[in-house]
Protein backbone atom coordinates (compact mmCIF):
# COMPACT_ATOMS: atom_id res chain seq x y z
CA UNK A 1 0.00 0.00 0.00
CA UNK A 2 1.24 3.48 -0.83
CA UNK A 3 2.14 5.74 2.05
CA UNK A 4 0.22 8.98 2.20
CA UNK A 5 0.87 12.41 3.50
CA UNK A 6 -0.59 15.90 3.22
CA UNK A 7 0.67 19.42 3.37
CA UNK A 8 -1.29 21.03 6.16
CA UNK A 9 -2.47 24.49 5.28
CA UNK A 10 -4.45 26.08 8.07
CA UNK A 11 -6.33 29.14 6.88
CA UNK A 12 -7.63 31.61 9.47
CA UNK A 13 -9.15 34.85 8.26
CA UNK A 14 -10.97 36.26 11.25
CA UNK A 15 -10.97 39.72 12.78
CA UNK A 16 -11.13 40.92 16.35
CA UNK A 17 -14.54 42.47 15.83
CA UNK A 18 -16.21 39.66 13.90
CA UNK A 19 -18.82 37.35 15.32
CA UNK A 20 -17.35 34.09 16.61
CA UNK A 21 -17.67 31.54 13.77
CA UNK A 22 -18.76 27.92 13.93
CA UNK A 23 -15.55 26.67 12.38
CA UNK A 24 -12.03 27.47 11.23
CA UNK A 25 -11.44 27.16 7.45
CA UNK A 26 -8.92 24.43 6.65
CA UNK A 27 -7.43 23.40 3.31
CA UNK A 28 -4.90 20.70 2.49
CA UNK A 29 -3.53 18.80 -0.48
CA UNK A 30 -3.41 15.03 0.01
CA UNK A 31 -0.68 13.19 -1.86
CA UNK A 32 0.95 9.79 -1.96
CA UNK A 33 4.58 9.55 -0.86
CA UNK A 34 5.67 9.56 -4.51
CA UNK A 35 4.21 13.05 -4.90
CA UNK A 36 1.14 12.05 -6.88
CA UNK A 37 -2.09 13.69 -5.66
CA UNK A 38 -4.83 11.53 -4.17
CA UNK A 39 -7.48 12.65 -6.63
CA UNK A 40 -11.28 12.46 -6.68
CA UNK A 41 -11.43 10.12 -3.71
CA UNK A 42 -13.73 9.85 -0.71
CA UNK A 43 -11.77 10.27 2.53
CA UNK A 44 -12.32 10.79 6.25
CA UNK A 45 -10.43 13.37 8.28
CA UNK A 46 -10.12 13.44 12.06
CA UNK A 47 -9.17 16.68 13.81
CA UNK A 48 -8.03 16.94 17.43
CA UNK A 49 -7.38 20.24 19.22
CA UNK A 50 -4.75 19.74 21.93
CA UNK A 51 -4.11 22.02 24.86
CA UNK A 52 -0.70 23.54 25.76
CA UNK A 53 1.56 21.27 23.64
CA UNK A 54 1.60 18.68 20.87
CA UNK A 55 1.02 15.89 23.39
CA UNK A 56 -1.45 17.85 25.49
CA UNK A 57 -4.96 17.06 26.59
CA UNK A 58 -7.49 16.64 23.79
CA UNK A 59 -10.05 19.39 24.35
CA UNK A 60 -11.95 18.70 21.14
CA UNK A 61 -12.02 15.89 18.58
CA UNK A 62 -14.21 15.41 15.52
CA UNK A 63 -14.43 13.55 12.21
CA UNK A 64 -15.35 14.69 8.71
CA UNK A 65 -16.53 12.74 5.67
CA UNK A 66 -15.27 14.55 2.59
CA UNK A 67 -13.46 14.01 -0.71
CA UNK A 68 -10.52 15.32 -2.73
CA UNK A 69 -10.79 17.14 -6.05
CA UNK A 70 -8.82 16.58 -9.25
CA UNK A 71 -5.73 18.14 -7.62
CA UNK A 72 -6.00 16.18 -4.38
CA UNK A 73 -7.25 19.23 -2.46
CA UNK A 74 -9.96 19.12 0.19
CA UNK A 75 -11.64 21.92 2.15
CA UNK A 76 -13.15 21.64 5.62
CA UNK A 77 -14.16 23.73 8.62
CA UNK A 78 -12.57 22.64 11.88
CA UNK A 79 -15.42 22.58 14.37
CA UNK A 80 -18.24 21.61 12.02
CA UNK A 81 -17.68 17.84 11.93
CA UNK A 82 -19.13 15.01 14.01
CA UNK A 83 -17.88 15.63 17.57
CA UNK A 84 -16.21 12.75 19.43
CA UNK A 85 -14.69 14.58 22.41
CA UNK A 86 -15.81 17.91 23.85
CA UNK A 87 -17.45 20.69 21.87
CA UNK A 88 -15.90 23.30 19.61
CA UNK A 89 -17.76 26.14 21.32
CA UNK A 90 -16.29 25.20 24.71
CA UNK A 91 -12.61 25.43 23.63
CA UNK A 92 -10.90 28.14 25.70
CA UNK A 93 -8.76 29.91 23.11
CA UNK A 94 -7.53 32.41 25.67
CA UNK A 95 -5.84 29.77 27.82
CA UNK A 96 -2.55 28.16 26.66
CA UNK A 97 -1.39 27.50 23.13
CA UNK A 98 -3.51 25.21 20.97
CA UNK A 99 -2.27 22.48 18.64
CA UNK A 100 -4.11 20.84 15.74
CA UNK A 101 -3.63 17.13 15.11
CA UNK A 102 -4.74 15.82 11.72
CA UNK A 103 -5.43 12.20 10.79
CA UNK A 104 -6.47 10.93 7.37
CA UNK A 105 -8.31 7.77 6.34
CA UNK A 106 -8.22 7.26 2.56
CA UNK A 107 -10.47 4.19 2.84
CA UNK A 108 -13.25 6.44 4.23
CA UNK A 109 -14.13 3.61 6.61
CA UNK A 110 -13.18 5.42 9.81
CA UNK A 111 -11.00 2.45 10.81
CA UNK A 112 -7.72 3.19 9.04
CA UNK A 113 -6.51 6.62 10.11
CA UNK A 114 -2.93 7.71 9.38
CA UNK A 115 -1.43 10.35 11.66
CA UNK A 116 -0.49 13.21 9.34
CA UNK A 117 1.03 15.38 12.02
CA UNK A 118 0.42 17.98 14.71
CA UNK A 119 1.19 21.68 14.43
CA UNK A 120 0.70 24.67 16.66
CA UNK A 121 -2.06 27.02 15.62
CA UNK A 122 0.27 29.98 15.39
CA UNK A 123 -2.38 32.51 14.31
CA UNK A 124 -4.87 32.88 17.14
CA UNK A 125 -8.45 32.94 15.81
CA UNK A 126 -9.22 36.43 17.14
CA UNK A 127 -13.01 36.12 17.13
CA UNK A 128 -12.83 32.79 18.97
CA UNK A 129 -10.38 34.25 21.47
CA UNK A 130 -12.66 37.18 22.14
CA UNK A 131 -15.64 34.87 22.54
CA UNK A 132 -13.93 32.66 25.13
CA UNK A 133 -11.68 35.13 26.94
CA UNK A 134 -13.74 38.31 26.92
CA UNK A 135 -13.09 41.54 25.06
CA UNK A 136 -9.70 41.92 23.42
CA UNK A 137 -7.93 44.86 21.83
CA UNK A 138 -5.63 43.68 19.05
CA UNK A 139 -3.56 45.91 16.77
CA UNK A 140 -3.29 44.07 13.46
CA UNK A 141 -1.57 46.85 11.50
CA UNK A 142 1.70 44.94 11.26
CA UNK A 143 0.24 41.43 10.97
CA UNK A 144 -0.60 39.41 7.86
CA UNK A 145 -3.60 37.10 7.68
CA UNK A 146 -2.42 35.32 4.53
CA UNK A 147 0.90 33.73 3.56
CA UNK A 148 2.87 32.40 0.61
CA UNK A 149 1.83 28.83 -0.13
CA UNK A 150 -1.74 29.24 1.13
CA UNK A 151 -4.49 27.74 -1.01
CA UNK A 152 -6.88 30.64 -1.43
CA UNK A 153 -9.57 31.86 -3.81
CA UNK A 154 -9.02 29.25 -6.49
CA UNK A 155 -5.22 29.26 -6.47
CA UNK A 156 -2.09 29.49 -4.35
CA UNK A 157 -0.68 32.71 -2.89
CA UNK A 158 2.79 33.67 -4.20
CA UNK A 159 3.11 37.16 -2.65
CA UNK A 160 1.48 39.29 0.05
CA UNK A 161 1.84 42.98 0.87
CA UNK A 162 0.05 45.87 2.51
CA UNK A 163 -0.97 49.14 0.88
CA UNK A 164 -2.15 51.87 3.25
CA UNK A 165 -2.77 49.20 5.88
CA UNK A 166 -4.92 46.97 3.64
CA UNK A 167 -3.63 43.49 2.88
CA UNK A 168 -3.26 42.39 -0.75
CA UNK A 169 -1.78 39.38 -2.46
CA UNK A 170 -0.93 37.72 -5.77
CA UNK A 171 -2.47 34.30 -6.47
CA UNK A 172 -1.20 31.85 -9.10
CA UNK A 173 -3.35 29.16 -10.68
CA UNK A 174 -3.03 25.66 -9.24
CA UNK A 175 -1.31 24.37 -12.37
CA UNK A 176 -0.01 25.56 -15.74
CA UNK A 177 -3.06 26.33 -17.86
CA UNK A 178 -1.13 25.79 -21.07
CA UNK A 179 2.05 23.74 -21.58
CA UNK A 180 3.08 25.47 -24.79
CA UNK A 181 1.54 28.34 -26.72
CA UNK A 182 2.46 31.59 -28.43
CA UNK A 183 2.37 35.05 -26.85
CA UNK A 184 -0.30 35.91 -29.41
CA UNK A 185 -1.28 34.89 -32.90
CA UNK A 186 -0.32 38.44 -33.96
CA UNK A 187 3.45 38.22 -34.26
CA UNK A 188 4.52 41.23 -36.35
CA UNK A 189 2.48 44.16 -35.04
CA UNK A 190 3.29 46.11 -31.87
CA UNK A 191 0.62 46.81 -29.31
CA UNK A 192 2.56 49.63 -27.68
CA UNK A 193 2.84 50.99 -24.15
CA UNK A 194 -0.50 49.48 -23.12
CA UNK A 195 1.18 46.04 -23.08
CA UNK A 196 4.49 47.07 -21.54
CA UNK A 197 3.67 47.66 -17.87
CA UNK A 198 6.22 45.74 -15.77
CA UNK A 199 3.93 45.31 -12.74
CA UNK A 200 0.36 45.42 -14.04
CA UNK A 201 -0.31 42.21 -15.92
CA UNK A 202 -4.04 42.84 -16.00
CA UNK A 203 -3.70 45.99 -18.11
CA UNK A 204 -1.17 44.22 -20.37
CA UNK A 205 -3.54 41.26 -20.79
CA UNK A 206 -6.44 43.55 -21.68
CA UNK A 207 -4.31 45.29 -24.29
CA UNK A 208 -3.15 42.01 -25.82
CA UNK A 209 -6.57 40.37 -25.96
CA UNK A 210 -8.28 43.44 -27.40
CA UNK A 211 -5.72 43.95 -30.16
CA UNK A 212 -7.56 43.69 -33.45
CA UNK A 213 -7.25 40.17 -34.83
CA UNK A 214 -6.19 38.46 -31.58
CA UNK A 215 -7.70 34.97 -31.56
CA UNK A 216 -5.23 32.89 -29.54
CA UNK A 217 -2.18 33.00 -27.30
CA UNK A 218 -1.06 33.09 -23.68
CA UNK A 219 -2.97 36.21 -22.63
CA UNK A 220 -6.23 35.06 -24.19
CA UNK A 221 -5.85 31.67 -22.46
CA UNK A 222 -5.49 33.39 -19.07
CA UNK A 223 -8.32 35.83 -19.77
CA UNK A 224 -10.66 32.91 -20.55
CA UNK A 225 -9.58 30.84 -17.55
CA UNK A 226 -12.06 30.24 -14.73
CA UNK A 227 -11.67 28.09 -11.64
CA UNK A 228 -13.71 27.61 -8.48
CA UNK A 229 -15.91 30.60 -9.29
CA UNK A 230 -13.03 33.02 -9.98
CA UNK A 231 -12.73 34.32 -13.53
CA UNK A 232 -10.55 37.44 -13.20
CA UNK A 233 -7.28 35.70 -14.11
CA UNK A 234 -4.65 37.30 -16.35
CA UNK A 235 -1.16 36.76 -17.77
CA UNK A 236 1.37 38.04 -15.21
CA UNK A 237 3.62 41.00 -15.92
CA UNK A 238 7.39 40.54 -15.74
CA UNK A 239 7.59 41.55 -12.08
CA UNK A 240 4.52 39.53 -11.14
CA UNK A 241 5.96 36.43 -12.79
CA UNK A 242 9.18 37.09 -10.89
CA UNK A 243 7.12 36.90 -7.67
CA UNK A 244 5.92 33.49 -8.86
CA UNK A 245 9.52 32.44 -9.44
CA UNK A 246 10.55 33.62 -5.96
CA UNK A 247 7.75 31.51 -4.44
CA UNK A 248 8.30 28.47 -6.68
CA UNK A 249 10.02 26.32 -4.04
CA UNK A 250 7.11 26.79 -1.63
CA UNK A 251 4.49 26.35 -4.36
CA UNK A 252 6.05 23.08 -5.53
CA UNK A 253 6.36 21.86 -1.96
CA UNK A 254 2.63 22.38 -1.50
CA UNK A 255 1.27 21.38 -4.93
CA UNK A 256 3.97 18.89 -5.89
CA UNK A 257 6.23 19.04 -8.92
CA UNK A 258 3.50 17.80 -11.29
CA UNK A 259 1.20 20.75 -10.61
CA UNK A 260 3.89 23.19 -9.50
CA UNK A 261 6.08 25.40 -11.66
CA UNK A 262 8.19 23.61 -14.25
CA UNK A 263 11.93 23.98 -14.82
CA UNK A 264 11.47 25.86 -18.08
CA UNK A 265 10.32 29.18 -19.61
CA UNK A 266 7.02 31.02 -19.04
CA UNK A 267 5.42 33.92 -20.87
CA UNK A 268 5.04 37.30 -19.20
CA UNK A 269 2.48 39.78 -20.55
CA UNK A 270 5.20 42.32 -21.33
CA UNK A 271 5.69 43.13 -24.99
CA UNK A 272 9.10 44.50 -26.00
CA UNK A 273 8.33 45.40 -29.63
CA UNK A 274 6.39 44.18 -32.65
CA UNK A 275 8.03 40.73 -32.69
CA UNK A 276 9.25 40.04 -29.14
CA UNK A 277 7.93 39.70 -25.58
CA UNK A 278 9.54 38.96 -22.22
CA UNK A 279 9.80 35.46 -20.76
CA UNK A 280 11.27 34.08 -17.54
CA UNK A 281 13.28 30.88 -17.16
CA UNK A 282 12.26 29.07 -13.98
CA UNK A 283 15.41 26.96 -14.18
CA UNK A 284 17.59 29.97 -13.37
CA UNK A 285 15.37 32.99 -12.75
CA UNK A 286 16.86 34.66 -15.82
CA UNK A 287 14.63 36.95 -17.91
CA UNK A 288 14.97 37.17 -21.68
CA UNK A 289 12.96 37.99 -24.77
CA UNK A 290 11.37 35.50 -27.11
CA UNK A 291 9.65 35.75 -30.49
CA UNK A 292 5.91 36.19 -30.00
CA UNK A 293 5.39 33.14 -32.18
CA UNK A 294 7.58 30.99 -29.92
CA UNK A 295 6.24 28.39 -27.51
CA UNK A 296 6.31 28.83 -23.72
CA UNK A 297 4.26 27.64 -20.76
CA UNK A 298 1.51 29.75 -19.19
CA UNK A 299 0.56 30.33 -15.55
CA UNK A 300 -2.43 32.54 -14.79
CA UNK A 301 -2.54 34.93 -11.81
CA UNK A 302 -5.08 37.13 -10.05
CA UNK A 303 -4.97 39.56 -7.12
CA UNK A 304 -6.95 40.04 -3.95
Amino acid sequence: MKKIYTFILLVISLSANSQAPQGIPYQAAARYANGQPITNKAIMVRFSILDANANGTVVFKETHNTGTNSLGIFNLNVGSGAAITGSFSSVNWGSNAKFLKVELDTSASGNAYTDIGTQQMMSVPFALYANSAGSVNINTNGLFTHYIGELFQGGIIVAVWKKYGTEHGLIASLNDINTGTTYSNITYLAIGLQAQNSRDGQSNTTAITTQSGCTSGAALTCDAYSYNGFNDWYLPSAWELNQCYNAAAVVNEVLGDVNGFQFTSYWTSNETDAQYAWIQYFASGYCDVNLKGGMCRVRAVRKF
